[in-house]
């Protein structure tokens, strides 16, 4: 980092500060401002958000060092523009229908309160765990490889890094609220993109002595040498991490409860102004979902070939994407690029953030006062915020020894959350007959099995040993078939639901002027661009598989 790196370093803070001011001043203190920006946004700032909420640190170190690690089989977690298409066509009618807050709101419109509430808790526990505390940690690993600052008097600049980052996102979170979080997003989302494209032309240029697609040729021709399905999607069914079909059936049910179901991502979608922005920012969020393989993952496995040939060094896979900026960019340029990445730290932290205030505010605190006033429930966010920062910041040092694996980590431990939720709501919405009490004991039940499989993992008893060599994305389709099958059986034997209740939240249950609704949200050119999205996705599989 050199002085006019520093100094665009310094601009992009007082336009934080900017924003802030800017925000205050609307002196909107409503719940609704505060947690969905007053429902007013437009595709371009739902898009940018969604996207933006997704792209943390985790990508910049962790899916890099996966791409490091094991070429493109991580990348069948990113190629999801298409589950984001489900999203904005299927199910943001239904939640926006609803008028709801948070997604544990909804499950107790369509369950019960005993529902609602234990996915509040499970989301919670799992922010502070695997969101707050990871993003920080890559974060500061991130930061500490791009300044090449190892300490400042006896303290490891890591901690520096990741505390920072983590207090500056929560006061810009506890005073910006979801507003100033939108307004961040939009301005981040172009710098960051075009400096990731910038990184990854260089390094195949460095790769190929000049040339673009010498350096890709390059890339292939050696891989293939050393490892050749390391650029391939598919692994033998007897491939202990990623066997055969199972990687895309499991990638693609933790894709389905991250992208329709997550608080933090499905909450940028309700701050739409209406159905249609909805839907435009989620098509807009698809295309853009498509760049992570192409900006973070296949950089990481340029790094690994750099480093293999002596042109880079770094001494771990979860430093690839950071040396990469370091030894690439040129000065001016690589202070453009950092601030862009700080940013989307910033915005996908500040994401986590101000869901978890949502959550806890709207179904807690407003559940047991209903009377609090709007003024008192933005304060009470607030503090949540607060509370989120410290809890994320005490769980920082379990994650330091994640290392390399940490992408792999992360969807591992998503693939014990995943499967009760995505079960919950995908028949929640598409089948109008299954119970409040099968939605509930699905999701208590479910959970609590991968959490059980989560405990065998950890202390590793040897009696139980059949049941922890069973593969990871083989034990998330058992998990979410049977959580389905469980939720069948128990409606058989407990009251069904009010349909009158559940009308315009379930698919079947819709009356003739909310499909006109729905269908008079879209045009020729939504479709068109859902194609798109969905042919680039077709090619992508095609070509690596």
């Amino acid at each position: 980092m050199q002085s006019l790196d520093w100094i665009v370093l310094l601009v992009f803070s007082f336009v934080l500060m900017a924003i802030v001011v800017w925000v205050l001043k609307r002196k909107d203190d409503t719940s609704s401002d505060y947690f969905l920006s007053g429902r007013s946004e437009t595709w371009l700032a739902i898009g940018a958000a969604i996207f933006a909420a997704n792209i943390g640190s985790e990508h910049l170190v962790g899916l890099a060092g996966s791409g490091a690690e094991s070429g493109m089989a991580m990348a069948h977690w990113e190629m999801h523009g298409w589950m984001i298409l489900i999203l904005g066509w299927v199910f943001v009618p239904f939640y926006a229908r609803s008028r709801v807050f948070t997604m544990p709101e909804f499950l107790s419109l369509r369950y019960n309160r005993g529902a609602s509430s234990f996915l509040s808790i499970i989301t919670l526990i799992g922010y502070v765990l695997t969101k707050v505390s990871v993003t920080a940690y890559t974060g500061g690993i991130f930061l500490k490889t791009v300044f090449g600052i190892e300490s400042i008097g006896n303290i490891d600049f890591f901690w520096i890094a990741a505390i920072g980052l983590v207090l500056v996102t929560g006061l810009f979170t506890v005073l910006g609220g979801m507003r100033g979080i939108m307004m961040i997003s939009v301005i981040q989302t172009p710098i960051l993109l075009g400096g990731a494209l910038t990184i990854l032309i260089l390094g195949l240029m460095k790769l190929g002595g000049g040339g673009l697609f010498a350096g890709w040729h390059e890339m292939v021709k050696y891989t293939d040498h050393v490892n050749p399905i390391y650029m391939h999607l598919t692994r033998p069914v007897t491939d202990p991490k990623f066997p055969g079909v199972g990687v895309f059936v499991g990638a693609a049910i933790i894709g389905f409860w991250y992208w329709c179901t997550d608080q933090h991502i499905v909450q940028r979608a309700l701050t739409a102004k209406n159905l249609t922005q909805a839907r435009r920012g989620s098509i807009f969020a698809g295309y853009l979902k498509i760049s992570p393989v192409f900006l973070f993952l296949i950089p990481g496995m340029i790094a690994a070939v750099l480093r293999a040939k002596g042109l880079v060094m770094f001494d771990g896979n979860d430093k690839a994407y950071g040396s990469l900026v370091t030894y690439l960019l040129p000065m001016g340029i690589k202070g453009l690029v950092v601030v862009g990445f700080v940013a989307a730290l910033m915005t996908s932290l500040a994401a986590h953030f101000n869901s978890s205030a949502t959550l806890f505010t709207i179904d807690f605190y407003k559940k047991y006062k209903p009377d609090t006033s709007e003024h008192k429930l933005v304060w009470i966010g607030r503090l949540a915020t607060i509370s989120v920062v410290v809890l994320g910041l005490v769980w920082i040092p379990m994650m330091k020894g994640l290392g390399a694996v940490l992408y792999e980590y992360l969807q591992n431990v998503q693939s014990l959350i995943a499967p009760a939720i995505a079960a919950v709501f995908l028949l929640g919405v598409f089948n109008k007959w299954i119970t409040p009490k099968a939605g509930q004991w699905g999701l208590i039940i479910g959970f609590s099995l991968g959490m059980f499989r989560l405990l065998l993992l950890v202390f590793k008893p040897a009696f139980l040993q059949p049941l922890i060599d069973i593969n990871w994305l083989h034990f998330e389709i058992f998990l979410f078939l049977f959580t389905m099958a469980l939720m069948f059986g128990i409606s058989f034997f407990t009251p069904k639901p009010d349909q009158a209740s559940i009308q315009g939240i379930t698919f079947f249950s819709r009356t003739p002027e909310q499909i006109a609704e729905s269908k008079a949200s879209w045009s020729k050119w939504d479709v068109v661009n859902s194609v798109a999205v969905l042919g680039i996705c077709i090619a992508f599989y095609i070509y690596f598989w």
